[in-house]
Formats: C-alpha cells, structure tokens, sequence
C-alpha cells in the first residue's frame, strides 16, 4: 500500500508543481552574458507569451512517468526501512529518507535529464520548427543512441549528492513537524496540518541540496545542441562560480520554493490520508505523520 499511495501522491505533486519546475530550469540554465528572464515572474510572463501556457508545461511526461514510480519507491523504501529499524525517531526517519533517496536515483536521473533537456527545447518559439526531441522518450533513446549508457545518466553524481541527504531532511522535517503538530486521525484540522507540515519540510528539504540541483540542472542542460561546455562537476562549479559569482548558487530558488510548498502538501497529505484510510483510522498514527512504520 505504501507504494500505490507514493504513486498517487507524486502524480498529485507533478500536476501541482511542474510549472514552477520549468521557471526554475530556465532560470539555472540561462546565459549570464544574454540572460532571457530578469527574475521569475518575468520567465513565467515570457513563457506564456512567446510559447503559450502549455510552454510550462513542457516536459511533463517525463516526471508524469518518473515521479510516480519514484515516489512509490521512496514511500515504500522509506516505509520498510522504518520498519527494519524498528524505532520510530527522527534519526532513523533521516536514515531511512536517506536510503530512499539514494536508490530512488537510478530512475531519477534518466527522467529529469530528459525533463531538463525538453524544457529547454524551442525556448522563446511558440511552435519550434526544429524540434530536437518528440518527445521525453525520444529524448532519452537519441541520447543513449548518441552517447551511450553514460549519456543517459549524464549528472547521476549530482543526483545522488543531492538526493540522498535531501530526502533524509525531507523526512526528518516532517517528522518533526507532525510530532510537534500532534494532531489525531480524527482532528478537523488534521488536513490542513498534513498540508503544512508536507509545504515546510519541502522547503526544508530544497534549502539543504540546492546549490547541487543548480549544478545537476547546468550539466544535464549541457550538450543540448551538440555542444558541450563542462568537462564535468568541478569544471561546472569553477566556471559558474568565476562567471557569475556565489549567487549562481540560488538562480531560481524562488521558484523552487513558491512550487516545493504546494507540490510536498500535496503529495504528504495525499499518501498519508491514502494509508490512513486504506488501513483503517484504528490503526492509524498517533500523530499525523505519514511513516508506514506507524500506521
């Protein structure tokens, strides 16, 4: 059941979120010496005029795939790691997060490259007229077809720096939070607690890993087009760092946070109302946290 239920919250966040996402890649991956977007309410208003509201919502396919299958395995890792554990504490919700995140990798990295690589495509055009890619499967199969196995996990590093630390935060905050809420199965307020409580440790989570997400997003940009112009993670760091300074560091944070807020709301409160009433509310947490290990 963890599983079905991370499967339908990530569907629940992608719907919500992509197209703060696609603002956020945009503004990563601009050119410092002809930047396109001055700030993120101007990439929003030049998206939709120059490419249409459907502009934002480029690339959705991948993640529409990807983060369903992804947050069925990082609620059903999570949830059997808490189990294995066997006490139910912050530490082991950082661990058990952790380990989630890291496996969860193998499908992420694939699917947000092809996301970075299709968000990227026809920027400024309303109907590209050469258009690299079809599609988010397209995408990847060229890329492999091109550049191999290596090609297709182009920024797996990067994924795994911040995966694995982000989702043990992930977890950590919204145990902490749930605990410190305390509200019970049957609380009318429960809902807008699990919504709160699943919004700040999304927020918690992207502050603690985002400078890695704006190298992850640089590398897996790179190439589109043919040309390459990092010869890996140091050399991206280095020249981003000498162009445009430390505050590379928090281009398209803004974004991030306006979409990690309602996207984390609503896939916590999704799954854990999913387990609560799929296991019945006698068995469900004490708090309204959304562990598997305590429902």
């Amino acid at each position: 059941m963890d599983f079905v239920a991370g499967c339908i919250g990530g569907a629940a966040g992608v719907l919500v979120g992509h197209p703060f996402d696609t603002v956020k890649v945009r503004l990563q991956v601009q050119s410092i010496d002809k930047p396109l977007y001055r700030g993120t309410y101007h990439c929003f208003q030049s998206i939709i005029r120059q490419e249409s509201v459907f502009g934002l919502y480029k690339g959705i396919g991948s993640p529409m795939m990807g983060l369903t299958f992804i947050n069925a395995i990082v609620f059903g890792v999570q949830g059997n790691a808490m189990r294995m554990l066997a006490h139910d504490t912050p530490t082991n919700q950082f661990f058990a997060g952790a380990a989630a995140g890291a496996i969860q990798c193998v499908i992420c990295c694939p699917m947000e490259l092809a996301k970075t690589r299709m968000q990227m495509q026809g920027t400024g055009e309303k109907k590209s007229s050469r258009k690299l890619y079809k599609n988010s499967l397209d995408c990847l199969v060229r890329i492999y077809n091109r550049e191999g196995l290596r090609g297709v996990n182009r920024g797996m590093v990067t994924t795994l720096i911040r995966e694995t630390p982000g989702f043990g935060v992930y977890f950590l905050s919204y145990d902490v939070l749930t605990r410190g809420l305390g509200c019970e199965p049957n609380d009318r307020y429960m809902i807008p607690k699990l919504l709160f409580a699943g919004g700040m440790a999304g927020i918690a989570s992207w502050l603690s890993t985002y400078p890695v997400d704006v190298i992850k997003s640089r590398l897996q940009a790179d190439g589109l087009g043919g040309v390459h112009q990092y010869s890996g993670i140091a050399d991206c760091v280095r020249q981003s760092v000498r162009r445009e300074g430390y505050m590379v560091f928090t281009r398209g944070l803004t974004s991030t946070l306006l979409r990690a807020f309602p996207v984390n709301a609503a896939t916590f409160a999704t799954v854990t109302l999913i387990l609560i009433h799929a296991r019945g509310v006698e068995e469900g947490p004490k708090d309204c946290e959304s562990q598997p290990s305590s429902l």
